[in-house]
């Protein structure tokens, strides 16, 4: 198997299919502010060593000072070791004196000096400028790939390159490897992308994964979407009371072990608070549950759970709070896989999908999280329960329009119901998967003690 040169980042190496090959040539592309230098600079220092030190080479974008300067911002930038395991030097003055010929000069003298094994030329793209025609480039590129090669050397090409370029500059062609770090805008919304475009004899994972640009480094959050696995897995047998007994009823004795509940309804209607049942419910009985949640935070929270008795000072509660303002969901669903890990938690309440929905890139990516989300949590026995705010507060029509009910093993659907002058609320069990059901109508009260669920009524 092909040596594998690490980042430092768990995931970022699984989106290399284990890492970059060795002793290759990477291309490193995309807009000025991408993070392209810092990417390169996590490299170099994860792994140079004593033996073989890293070797950063400016050329004449950024000053060489300013380098330095932003790199020692960084958590992963060690200055014990620059001069010893890490060299920065400037290429800019030689190739603006002599062009080209004086840049392959001056690395040939630094290769044999500092035997480095990993190198950073950046900006790779500016050294096209000073070349006299396509073809003393060409040249070029042929000798340096060749001198990099013999010297074994662990190589990072930095340019701001675009993505068209790839169909004709002789640097792609050459290249063992191209990433593509990027900004993509969806409405108002702004999500820093990384695409592995080329990565010679070596498998990856396609398409765009989200990324953000940290004191670290970069921190990569892979694109969960994972294909169907056919391998047998233990199911649970056991029933999850949802905490209202009238609701276990009519569900068939309550929730299968590692099910997935879906919760549709209008605003005010009492989603959050069956959702709090649901969590309070397993943490009553020493069973960890996470409440993931984008609209309160854990004051506002702790305010709501405290008018019905209950305490998110339960060591069995976990609340993972995040803005849908600025969310990235591949981040938010790692963070959710880490949460249950950590606190091995049975259960989880997901208020609400449309926070999701609203911070994903497009419908398909959603329905991509939603569905792997599922599917892990219910090899693992982990139950989940989804809610969602339907548009209509009286006779919905219809729970969402990107098909999230199918991916539910049970949907519970509250919605208001007109009495005389009153407006009232109604539960309706619309599916329970694998179980016999009650599809009644049944008024509810929400009070002291949370939502109480009465006998079935008859709506007009």
């Amino acid at each position: 198997m092909t040596e594998r040169l690490s980042s430092g980042s768990s995931r970022l190496d699984a989106v290399l299919g284990g890492g970059l090959p060795t002793n290759a040539i990477n291309l490193v592309i995309g807009p000025p502010g991408s993070g392209k230098t810092i990417l390169a600079e996590q490299y170099l220092f994860y792994n140079a060593t004593d033996e073989r030190p890293g070797l950063f080479l400016s050329t004449v974008s950024e000053p060489f000072d300013k380098v330095l300067r932003y790199g020692e911002s960084l958590t992963f930038f060690d200055a014990d070791a620059i001069g010893r395991r890490v060299f920065y030097d400037d290429l800019g003055a030689a190739l603006v004196a002599r062009g080209i010929q004086g840049l392959v000069d001056l690395i040939d003298g630094l290769l044999r000096e500092i035997r480095p094994g990993t190198i950073v030329i950046d900006s790779f793209k500016a050294i096209r400028a000073f070349a006299t025609d396509e073809a003393a480039f060409r040249r070029f590129l042929h000798d340096l790939a060749g001198r990099l090669t013999a010297v074994t050397a662990n190589t990072f090409w930095i340019g701001e390159y675009e993505r068209a370029a790839t169909t004709d500059a002789a640097e792609f062609a050459v290249a063992d490897s191209i990433v593509a770090m990027d900004t993509k805008r969806t409405a108002e919304r702004e999500t820093r992308v990384i695409q592995i475009l080329k990565l010679r004899g070596s498998g990856f994972m396609s398409g765009e994964h989200a990324y953000r640009v940290t004191a670290s480094g970069i921190s990569v959050f892979p694109r969960l979407a994972d294909i169907q696995d056919s391998a047998a897995y233990e199911f649970g047998t056991e029933r999850d009371s949802t905490g209202i007994a009238a609701l276990d009823d009519a569900l068939g004795d309550g929730y299968w072990e590692g099910s997935s509940t879906l919760i549709a309804g209008p605003t005010g209607v009492g989603k959050t608070l069956l959702g709090l049942h649901y969590a309070f419910s397993a943490a009553s009985d020493g069973r960890p549950a996470i409440l993931a949640t984008f609209q309160e935070n854990s004051t506002q929270l702790a305010r709501i759970a405290s008018g019905f008795g209950w305490s998110f000072d339960n060591p069995c509660i976990s609340v993972l709070s995040r803005s849908p303002v600025d969310l990235y969901i591949d981040e938010w669903v790692y963070d959710l896989l880490d949460l249950i890990e950590e606190t091995k938690a049975t259960r989880v309440v997901v208020d609400s999908l449309g926070d999701l929905l609203v911070a994903s890139p497009d419908q398909v990516r959603f329905r991509e999280l939603l569905h792997s989300l599922v599917q892990r949590c219910a090899r693992q026995r982990v139950s989940l329960m989804f809610t969602l705010e339907v548009a209509e507060l009286f006779n919905a029509t219809s729970i969402s329009d990107v098909g999230v009910s199918h991916l539910s093993d049970n949907v519970v659907v509250l919605q208001y119901y007109r009495r005389a002058t009153e407006v009232r609320r109604s539960l309706t069990v619309l599916k329970t998967r694998g179980s016999s059901h009650t599809p009644e109508v049944r008024e509810y009260h929400i009070g002291r003690d949370g939502l109480t669920l009465g006998d079935p009524i008859s709506v007009a």
